[in-house]
């Protein structure tokens, strides 16, 4: 056992450099429907297009790792190298159950400026350019920080009830339960940053089928914060939005990031009827 987590720490490790460019960082379960007191995994995933690496679970790449179910919230303790690295018990009273987690800061290197301008180019950063040369800022070898919050809904049972803010820094709220009777075919979400809806701002929205094909489309939000996202039945989602800010006490490249990225992720599923 502790040379299986240890391979899985190598591992990991190795994977981490060549994944950091990998855009999306999410929660995934086998199924997102579940009996109460049943066990329950679910995997931390990077990757791009709702395809990627299974992460163990490391303590020191994880700042917040909690269940929620109505008006309670309890921490997840993981075991160094457990992949999938989310399992516990089902709660005990069916309900919409909440998976949060956050990911210690990481650092990725930019070698070469036209990777970095397609990166903002695609998520539609369009001053970030014109800020980095204005400020002077060295094209080749600059370093970027950035930070994962990620959400997942699961039904239990009957799976009634509401998403709420969890206090991340960025996160998507989402304003529709897809589990319950009656939803409509339509999810709306409410994407924030620092508790303040994010305008006009960019959700890409990855659809997998039961056949595990996978459809991207954009959204933007609207002047409230909110998209109203169109879902089918028998598909996963996951939700990806990301937050590009200046790197507090950024100077030069070469004395450390000059840039932070900060990523929001909700996955959840629309259950056939």
């Amino acid at each position: 056992m502790f040379l299986t987590r240890l391979f899985s720490f190598v591992s990991a490790t190795a994977l981490l450099s060549s994944a950091a460019l990998a855009h999306e960082f999410w929660i995934e379960p086998p199924k997102f429907q579940v009996q109460k007191e049943s066990p329950f995994v679910a995997e931390l995933k990077n990757g791009q297009k709702f395809e990627g690496v299974s992460q163990p679970y490391f303590e020191n790449r994880t700042t917040r790792l909690d269940v929620s179910l109505g008006k309670d919230t309890t921490e997840i303790i993981g075991r160094m190298g457990d992949r999938p690295a989310i399992q516990l018990p089902a709660p005990a009273k069916d309900g919409l159950m909440i998976i949060t987690h956050e990911a210690a800061p990481s650092i990725v290197t930019y070698r070469e400026w036209e990777k970095f301008v397609n990166f903002i180019q695609h998520k539609d950063f369009q001053q970030a350019q014109a800020t980095h040369e204005n400020r002077g800022w060295a094209k080749e070898n600059f370093r970027e920080s950035y930070t994962r919050h990620s959400k997942s809904l699961i039904a239990v049972g009957h799976g009634e009830g509401d998403d709420r803010a969890m206090g991340l820094e960025t996160e998507f709220i989402a304003l529709d339960n897809p589990y319950r009777d009656g939803f409509d075919g339509v999810f709306d979400v409410s994407l924030q940053y620092l508790g303040t809806p994010r305008r006009d701002a960019q959700i890409e929205i990855y659809a997998k089928d039961a056949a595990g094909l996978v459809s991207v489309s954009i959204q933007r939000t609207d002047a409230k914060g909110i998209a109203a996202i169109p879902v089918k039945t028998g598909h996963s989602y996951l939700l990806d939005a990301v937050v590009l800010r200046k790197a507090a006490n950024a100077t030069t490249a070469e004395a450390g990031p000059i840039w932070e990225t900060l990523w929001a992720s909700m996955t959840f599923a629309v259950p056939d009827k």
